[in-house]
């Protein structure tokens, strides 16, 4: 067994791993050329964004899809056009960006925190089911880093209870799930189209349902209120302005074009590093239910502690001496622990929604969900990238194995 780097042994790799690369190029440049000479860059009067939506919804099989300004506002889009008011409570996970949080809270509603599966990083049926109460309208299920959640028990428990299910894509294009597209088996998929995800329009959104009346409020929430199908209606709903502009839409066309080969190239390598480490002692690869696909917006593997006899830090100051890209954890700490949950401090003035009038008062902050504690404590994180070869997954490989089974047999002295 060689030495590890970090003890003055040769590092699996000497030199840097390019990640990243050229995303947009002439494809856009085309686009926002024709955007402009539209003259107009509002997305009613041009055609891009209108464009975008039909390709969107054809991509994904759905009947109504709507661009908005960002992930968040897909997601608040969401939250408000399935009714979510003051008090009501909305269940999802303890890992995943303010953005869900945000969606809930803006609407009045109350956010519940489901524990994980440790090795899906998802809710699962089981997790939710406790967590349900007489105020719980919807569940938002996060898949997390491109892979998909065990849909199924949690469709079929919503059902059981009436309760809206929002799928939150922003990480996982194209993840498939038994078959079946993520954000497509729920009442609304959301997606995010910033400029870290799979493919950006700098800042965007998607929102897609099959239901009619749902697209129908999504249409307005999106939009002030406002109707753009010359009935001359005024607007009847406080809605706020998430409106994607056409130079959003000329972007997202070209970039659309590109998500397949992204995400089939994200998934090849994703799975090859699945491969590699499996069956390392003390190694837990990123799990992908049997059956399904992902699209990895990074890989989040797990190390054990007691089997390697090191903490996560170290372990991956370890694997990173060996001269690839591996961090620590993925959020550091749990959306439940933010001062504006805890403190229940989400305006100024006020304790709303959490005011016992309106909502719950619930106690926010450490060891709510346990086993996402874990997740975020022993999880180590590598990219996944499209710009990435064979060879930089293969040094991953390497570097994880070696580190590990150096800890490994050390730790069984």
């Amino acid at each position: 067994m060689s030495t590890l780097a970090i003890l003055g042994g040769t590092p699996v790799r000497t030199a840097p791993m390019v990640t990243s690369g050229k995303r947009f190029d002439e494809t856009e440049l085309h686009e926002l050329k024709e955007a402009l000479e539209q003259q107009t860059l509002f997305y009613w009067f041009g055609e891009k964004v209108k464009t975008f939506r039909k390709q969107f919804a054809e991509l994904y099989g759905m009947k109504h899809c709507h661009m908005v300004s960002s992930g968040t506002a897909a997601l608040h889009v969401a939250t408000a056009s399935i009714g979510i008011g003051p008090g009501d409570e909305v269940i999802t996970t303890p890992i995943t960006d303010q953005g869900t949080i945000v969606a809930i809270v803006a609407q009045g509603g109350v956010p519940v925190f489901a524990d994980l599966d440790p090795h899906v990083y998802a809710i699962t049926a089981e997790t939710i089911a406790p967590c349900i109460t007489p105020k719980t309208k919807a569940i938002i299920v996060v898949h997390l880093a491109g892979s998909p959640a065990d849909l199924d028990p949690i469709l079929a428990l919503a059902k059981q209870h009436g309760l809206r299910v929002i799928e939150d894509c922003a990480q996982s294009y194209l993840c498939r799930y038994k078959g079946r597209l993520a954000g497509t088996m729920g009442d609304i998929g959301c997606f995010s189209m910033n400029d870290f995800k799979h493919i950006s329009a700098g800042d965007a959104g998607i929102v897609i349902t099959n239901d009619d009346v749902l697209s129908e409020r999504a249409g307005l929430y999106l939009d002030k209120g406002y109707r753009r199908d010359g009935s001359g209606r005024r607007p009847e709903i406080l809605a706020a302005n998430y409106r994607p502009s056409e130079l959003h839409g000329a972007v997202a066309i070209a970039q659309l074009r590109k998500l397949p080969r992204i995400c089939e190239r994200r998934n090849a390598l994703g799975d090859r590093l699945t491969a590699g480490i499996q069956g390392t002692p003390g190694i837990h690869p990123h799990k992908v239910l049997e059956g399904c696909a992902s699209s990895y917006w990074f890989y989040l593997g797990r190390m054990d502690p007691k089997v390697l006899g090191v903490s996560r830090d170290d372990f991956v100051k370890a694997v990173a001496a060996e001269g690839v890209p591996v961090t620590p954890g993925y959020i550091q700490r749990m959306v439940y622990e933010y001062p504006v949950l805890t403190e229940h401090h989400a305006y100024d003035t006020c304790s709303y929604p959490w005011d016992g009038i309106y909502g719950r008062a619930i106690p926010y902050g450490p060891g709510m969900c346990p086993v996402a504690e874990t997740i975020e404590a022993t999880s180590w994180r590598a990219p996944i990238t499209e710009f990435m070869t064979e060879q930089d997954v293969d040094d991953i490989v390497a570097a994880v194995r070696k580190v590990a089974s150096h800890y490994a047999a050390a730790a069984a002295r």
